[in-house]
């Protein structure tokens, strides 16, 4: 099947679901994003059920995983656009380096790579022996990164091919994770950040940096009160909360440890 003949095959799918299904055309597929609750659950399976092809995800809110805020759209445009003058000095990325523990040998995980910016850094700083999983949900944003990386003779950098629901890191595999403005596109954290917790090995730290946005989903931000309390409920315990990333203090940086 074609992309230009997946729309009419779940036409009849979308009435039926009303204002509460909103399809959109994202990273080359269709999505299918549920919102609200009381979902016929024969419905539900219907639609997941023609979810099978891999054309179509579907997300429900309100259901286990999700606390039903809104989030915004993964971005899938031009990566290279991150790598702006002064970009290095602006998030002071040694000093946050530093803060999350990474250094010679370690392993480091980059959940949300984009256009892989922070991943040779991170790479340039665990040196040959340390590691940089790449991980992104585009893998338009994979084939940059690996292009990236060769070009810049970084034989350390992994990349993965993750889900919104799961970046795919191994089990006790990573020493650091650094999320850079993209906690805010994550539909269901909970459910990610158990995947999260469950790559981690002992004494391993999270750095979470994003805009303190207003939690419409709509200004690519998300109030650091969200982010503390889902990490609270993710079963991590907050070790460290900062402002400098910004000098306008409108970004935050959380660092965050398994409990």
């Amino acid at each position: 099947m074609t992309d230009s003949e997946a729309p009419r095959r779940h036409r009849r799918v979308l009435p039926v679901l009303s204002a509460m299904v909103i399809a959109a055309a994202s990273l080359g597929g269709w999505w299918v994003a549920g919102r609200g609750s009381g979902f016929e659950a024969r419905l539900i399976a219907y639609v997941r059920g023609q979810a099978r092809s891999g054309l179509v995800r579907v997300e429900v809110s309100g259901k286990a995983g999700s606390p039903g805020r809104p989030t915004s759209v993964p971005y899938a445009g031009d990566p290279s656009v991150f790598d702006y003058p002064g970009r290095e000095k602006k998030l002071q990325i040694d000093r946050v380096m530093r803060l999350l523990g990474i250094g010679p040998g370690k392993t480091v995980a980059d959940i949300g790579a984009g256009g892989g910016w922070f991943t040779v850094r991170a790479a340039r700083k665990v040196g040959p022996h340390g590691t940089v999983i790449a991980e992104e949900i585009n893998p338009a944003a994979l084939t940059y990164i690996d292009r990236r990386a060769a070009k810049a003779g970084l034989t350390n950098v992994q990349t993965v091919l993750g889900t919104p629901d799961d970046p795919k890191l191994g089990r006790a595999s990573v020493d650091a994770v650094v999320m850079l403005k993209m906690y805010h596109e994550i539909a269901h954290p909970l459910v990610v950040m158990e995947r999260v917790h469950e790559a981690l090995r002992p004494g391993a730290k999270v750095g979470i940096i994003d805009r303190n946005g207003n939690g419409s989903g709509e200004d690519h931000g998300v109030p650091q009160r969200t982010v503390e309390q889902e990490m609270t409920q993710a079963r991590f315990v907050e070790v460290g909360a900062y402002d400098f990333t910004k000098a306008d203090g409108e970004d935050y940086f959380l660092v965050f440890q398994a409990r």
